[in-house]
């Protein structure tokens, strides 16, 4: 798929889920995109022609109504409402996409935790991946990334007409010839841009990422920050950069450099932290430089290591 394809896909598959939610009421904005171009109206059919197979893809929820809403006859479809800030819109993406996810051009890079690659892409752009990290590309269109898991930076050669994105869950990245690195966790994605410019989700916020600036969305929802253009991917340089970072965090950005298993006891968690930590792949020799420069002790339990308020006993 094209660049131009993919946001005509993106585009049509945005007005496909607001359509179908029974609380939508945009439709004249939705009656000049259609006819604004023949292939847009293609495209949006398409997608609600999908909606067939849905039944036999995404499982039954109990937020679903018992009877049909907006019942359009045979297909019986059951409208999804955005919940929980898009996660059924996630949903429907998915099922929608399963099709296109599985075709052979489709691959999947994966590193172990404590294990870095870097990879070039036939367009000029370069992503290195940290340990941990799971990575979907297209042999047919080097301007396409998911990253499923993990962390990775990206150099990316910038071409305004063919623009480079990332997808992130329901989440789009795109670039305006830059240098970022996003981190993508369960319920938790953080970006930083140190060159050029990002947009996130340019189809709806289209929020402007320029170097020096950040971007967080987790459960407590989306927040736009600065960031020291230097410190974005330092992990490259074998270090780990934060400002007022949760100690939670930093001891996932930890397992995934070093390989080891890390927790923390749930007031160290809280714990917030600014400055440098230098990776050293000596786990006991690491944790025992880096715990006290964030004000917390290290212990050893089992294959991993538990991290925990100053000289306070192991839970």
């Amino acid at each position: 798929m094209t660049g131009a394809n993919l946001m005509l896909h993106e585009e049509a598959l945005g007005w496909v889920i607001r359509t179908r939610d029974p609380d939508f009421m945009d439709w004249d904005a939705f009656t000049l995109w259609l006819e604004a171009d023949p292939a847009h109206v293609s495209a949006y059919d398409e997608l609600m022609a999908a909606d067939a197979d849905l039944a036999d893809i995404v499982p039954a929820d109990p937020v679903f109504p018992s009877t049909p809403a907006n019942d359009l006859g045979q297909r019986q479809w059951m409208p999804m409402r955005w919940i929980g800030g898009g996660a059924m819109a996630a949903a429907l993406v998915a099922a929608l996409s399963i099709a296109s996810w599985n075709r052979s051009d489709i691959y999947t890079i994966t590193t172990r935790p404590g294990e870095t690659r870097s990879i070039a892409l036939d367009d000029g752009t370069r992503i290195d991946m940290n340990g941990g990290t799971t990575l979907r590309l297209d042999h047919k269109d080097s301007r396409f990334a998911a990253l499923d898991s993990g962390e990775a930076a990206f150099t990316v050669r910038h071409d305004a007409s063919d623009p480079f994105r990332v997808t992130v869950g329901d989440a789009v990245f795109e670039d305006a010839g830059t240098v970022f690195n996003i981190v993508h966790s369960t319920g938790a994605t953080r970006i930083g841009v140190s060159e050029g410019e990002v947009i996130y989700n340019p189809q709806a916020q289209a929020i402007a990422l320029p170097a020096g600036r950040g971007l967080t969305r987790d459960a407590s929802g989306l927040h736009v920050m600065n960031v020291a253009p230097d410190t974005v991917a330092s992990w490259r340089q074998g270090r780990l950069s934060y400002d007022n970072m949760p100690v939670t965090q930093i001891s996932a950005d930890i397992a995934r450099s070093l390989g080891v298993r890390v927790t923390a006891t749930p007031a160290a968690g809280a714990t917030r932290f600014t400055g440098t930590i230098r990776i050293d792949r000596n786990a006991p020799r690491f944790f025992a430089a880096a715990a006290p420069l964030m004000g917390l002790s290290a212990v050893r339990q089992g294959d991993g290591w538990l991290l925990k308020e100053g000289d306070a006993p192991a839970r």
